[in-house]
């Protein structure tokens, strides 16, 4: 027997997405187990209607219109255990459903190492890798080994590799990109990591981005259970872990994305700006044969890596400060941390992306520099 994903009242997005905004669609259905899922996309797909898959809702910014199709809240459960290839490491495979600080929590329990500088983010598990979610230079990619997904194009199940995804700084062929469809549409059903087997005493911690949060040394060794704690408490300072009682955390995150810009135009900002180039410049090794060697050798190309800069900074620095709202509106920039735009309270969708606009404008017009918006927009224009 088929198993059919339950057909609810439909709810306002607004009380399903962490920005608190979106209207209602006309069609609902709650999918509580991986065949329910599956059954209710392949149908969906069947009949051409609309679509949009919601777990935690916290990378979503939607329109206050009704969407016009059918909304399907992912809400399949569960972690189990799968043979993995090598000593010393264990393989989960978890359900798209699942809540990914749960998740987290859990492999803290178990010793696994991989996911703990990642505690306190909100949503799910299948939307992890969607947009290479990370924190404090730890990111799914390191530990991912593959999803399971249901492909609209061919309807059907698939087993895909973390490489076919093309993970890259919060992106993958997966994610829509803000006036860009995703290059490859479909649902993630489950999702398979790969975590190191390191018990609950004292570690070294590896990655100095870590280290710098954690106020660490190099040589210093902790427990998982301490870096986790450590991190969600670095969050909820910020107000990036969500708490009903704090409207700093009614928001997507950061944003903004901060801009992945050529060395060049990095050099035309401020020295102050923050930066960091993503990748180093390794000198080139030419190796001529004895044989063809006339006594000329063409000097390398230099090149210059690409550099990230801080979206906060630029905000901050083009005039717009920790709580900065424009006139009458529930919008506000948090007053935590420069990136998240959040709802004061009842902060309709319109109302989050003039807010966004504005910023945008502002930090153009400063520094000659469009941000990008990091959530998905469902029905909004910035």
């Amino acid at each position: 027997m088929t198993s059919v994903a339950r057909e609810i009242t439909p709810r306002p997005l607004s009380e399903l997405t962490t920005l608190r905004a979106g209207g209602a669609p006309a069609r609902m259905l709650e999918a509580s187990t991986r065949d329910e899922l599956i059954a209710a996309m392949t149908q969906i797909w069947a009949d051409g209607e609309p679509w949009l898959v919601v777990g935690g809702g916290s990378n979503l910014l939607v329109g206050d219109d009704e969407f016009e199709g059918t909304v399907v809240l992912v809400r399949n459960r569960g972690i189990e255990r799968v043979p993995a290839e090598r000593d010393g490491v264990v393989r989960l495979r978890i359900q798209a459903g699942h809540d990914w600080d749960d998740l987290v929590a859990y492999t803290v329990a178990e010793g696994l190492r991989g996911i703990e500088a990642m505690s306190g983010i909100p949503g799910t598990a299948g939307a992890a890798p969607i947009q290479n979610i990370g924190a404090y230079g730890q990111e799914i990619i390191e530990t991912l080994v593959e999803v399971e997904l249901l492909d609209e194009a061919t309807g059907e199940l698939e087993t895909v590799s973390a490489a076919e995804l093309e993970l890259g700084f919060r992106t993958s062929v997966l994610k829509a990109h803000y006036g860009v469809g995703a290059r490859r549409s479909g649902v993630i059903v489950s999702i398979t990591l790969e975590l190191t087997d390191v018990g609950h005493g004292a570690i070294p911690v590896r990655g100095a981005q870590l280290r710098q949060a954690l106020g660490l040394t190099a040589d210093a060794e902790v427990s998982l259970e301490w870096i986790r704690e450590t991190v969600r408490t670095t969050r909820a300072r910020k107000g990036m872990v969500l708490d009903e009682n704090d409207p700093d955390t009614f928001s997507a995150g950061s944003f903004f994305q901060n801009a992945v810009v050529s060395a060049s135009f990095a050099r035309t900002l401020p020295d102050a700006c923050p930066r960091w180039p993503l990748s180093v410049e390794v000198d080139s090794v030419q190796v001529i044969p004895l044989e063809s060697y006339d006594g000329l050798v063409v000097p390398p190309t230099s090149t210059q890596p690409d550099v990230k800069v801080s979206a906060a900074w630029l905000i901050e620095n083009a005039g717009l400060r920790k709580g900065f709202k424009l006139p009458r509106s529930r919008a506000a920039l948090s007053t935590k941390h420069a990136l998240a735009l959040t709802n004061r309270g009842g902060a309709t969708a319109g109302e989050l992306a003039e807010l966004a606009r504005y910023i945008q404008q502002r930090v153009q017009s400063e520094y000659g520099l469009l941000l990008q918006p990091e959530p998905v927009l469902i029905g909004v224009d910035l």
